[in-house]
């Protein structure tokens, strides 16, 4: 097995079916963000796209409901794809998730539905 950290795109729902409620959004966050320490504890990094293009948004002066939302958080996870070695893909209904994924397979990448399906690194097989 390779002994090279991934890095793990977190996929799985922020803003679907939230209708815009910054409180359920922050709930599908911090529930992304749940599947973080067991990534990182397998030996790799993780990353969710919103960590990226929340930021950006903001800096454009725009959140997560505003059009611009639109040319920032799909494409975020697309460019951040392209840097990944895998996804976790995380329950619930997500079209942006679904794109994640369908985008890896083509990429080739693997896509994991269970943290525990993602290899633990020897050096870390302990952590």
């Amino acid at each position: 097995m390779n002994d090279k950290p991934m890095l793990i795109l977190i996929a799985g729902p922020y803003r679907s079916g939230t209708h815009g409620d910054p409180q359920a959004m922050a709930a599908n966050l911090a529930r992304l963000e749940t599947a973080a320490w067991p990534v990182f504890a397998a030996g790799h990094l993780p990353v969710i796209g919103e960590w990226i293009a929340l930021p950006v948004l903001s800096s454009a002066g725009a959140g997560p409901t505003d059009p611009l939302a639109e040319q920032v958080l799909y494409p975020t996870a697309e460019r951040l794809l392209d840097r990944c070695d895998a996804v976790l893909r995380l329950p619930g209904d997500s079209a942006g998730a679904d794109q994640d994924v369908a985008l890896a397979r083509r990429r080739g990448l693997p896509v994991y539905y269970d943290v525990a399906e993602i290899p633990t690194l020897a050096r870390h097989a302990n952590a």
